[in-house]
């Protein structure tokens, strides 16, 4: 067993701590297990409190440009409360249940440039010192994993995948940023998008699928953004043509003429499944069917049912994204950003460099 850190803000002969992630990637909205292991010093201390962060690396926009950073996205208690003797070993196993709003970071097995992380905060006499950040991993849900495998299907390439801070107006979104998949258009449609951006909102009920097609310009017109938004439910998945129901909202979202020139958005409109309705997130309402979606740069039913590895066969999105993930930067977190940001770090899931002994 190795322990990864010296809690220096606890003094030189303080516990030291691990924390281990039960091996697999987790499912939005699923259980996510592991456990703390902890290691005590040259001497007897209570453990306060063991607390878990959900941490992201995100991207936002300002007038100044694009800055990058670190956020909280959700917060868990682990345990506390009890006495750890001096160079006792204790583990402290713990079950947390992500958001359903979570970034999916691989399609079968194949990274997707996402960076997500669990990190350990433990509070000893007072003292308080947050321990490494552990990798943490994502598949999609099942009807996210047929809307992928569909596109790609339909000859959608993956380009890239990010996090951008904001919400998208008009829909049921929770958390502070949401993930767009960028892709390029399929030859039947690349005279008229240069490409289309993919973001899932998942909650208890159903999907929502937010579409947006950076359309084309013409010699007498330039180009503008279109985006549309359809919902489906997450029972039923195996019944349901992708490839038809997916080609007829990218139909949609490239047919779609708005007058209103730049930044014209479609009102929402309605998958082959129905959307049940239901909460999303901690329990604020879904936002409505008729609901308009538009981006703001500044700002749990049962869906895990099937093993969700992929049941459809071709060459669908999986393929594409073993071909075009290499050239996708992760892991490098740069300037502070807005929302609820923490430390910077030099990379993501490294150990700092920097003192933490004069810190309380």
């Amino acid at each position: 067993m190795v322990f990864k850190r010296l809690l220096g803000s606890l003094g030189v002969g303080g516990p030291t701590v691990d924390t281990v992630l039960d091996p697999g990637p987790v499912l939005p909205g699923g259980t996510l297990g592991g456990q703390v292991h902890l290691k005590g010093g040259d001497r007897d201390v209570t453990i306060e409190h063991i607390g878990l962060e959900l941490v992201a690396h995100v991207e936002a926009e300002h007038d100044d440009g694009e800055a990058e950073g670190t956020v909280v996205f959700d917060r868990f208690g682990a345990g506390g409360s009890f006495r750890l003797a001096a160079g006792e070993l204790r583990s402290v196993p713990f079950g947390l249940t992500v958001p359903w709003e979570t970034p999916i970071t691989e399609l079968h097995g194949q990274g997707l440039g996402i960076v997500l992380g669990v990190r350990t905060d433990l509070a000893v006499a007072g003292a308080k010192d947050k321990g490494d950040i552990d990798p943490l991993a994502v598949r999609p849900l099942p009807v996210q994993e047929a809307v992928l495998e569909a596109l790609g299907q339909l000859g959608f390439g993956f380009r890239s995948a990010d996090l951008e801070l904001g919400r998208i107006g008009g829909t049921g979104q929770q958390l502070p940023f949401y993930q767009e998949i960028e892709l390029s258009p399929s030859p039947q449609y690349a005279h008229q998008v240069n490409e289309i951006e993919l973001t899932f909102l998942a909650g208890p009920g159903g999907l929502e699928v937010v579409l947006e097609a950076d359309k084309r310009g013409g010699f007498f017109s330039g180009g503008h953004d279109t985006v549309n938004r359809f919902t489906v439910g997450h029972h039923d998945v195996e019944q349901v043509d992708w490839n038809a129901e997916v080609d007829s909202w990218i139909r949609s979202l490239v047919e779609h003429r708005a007058s209103y020139g730049h930044g014209a958005y479609d009102h929402g409109a309605h998958g082959h499944v129905p959307h049940p309705g239901g909460h999303y997130g901690h329990g604020d309402p879904y936002a409505g069917h008729g609901s308009t979606p538009h981006k703001d740069a500044h700002g749990h039913g049962d869906p895990h049912h099937g093993d969700g590895h992929g049941h459809r066969s071709g060459p669908g999105m999986g393929t594409a994204i073993a071909a075009g993930a290499a050239g996708v930067a992760v892991g490098v977190v740069g300037g502070m950003v807005a929302a609820e940001v923490v430390d910077e770090v030099g990379d993501f899931f490294e150990d700092d460099d920097e003192d933490d002994g004069d810190d309380d």
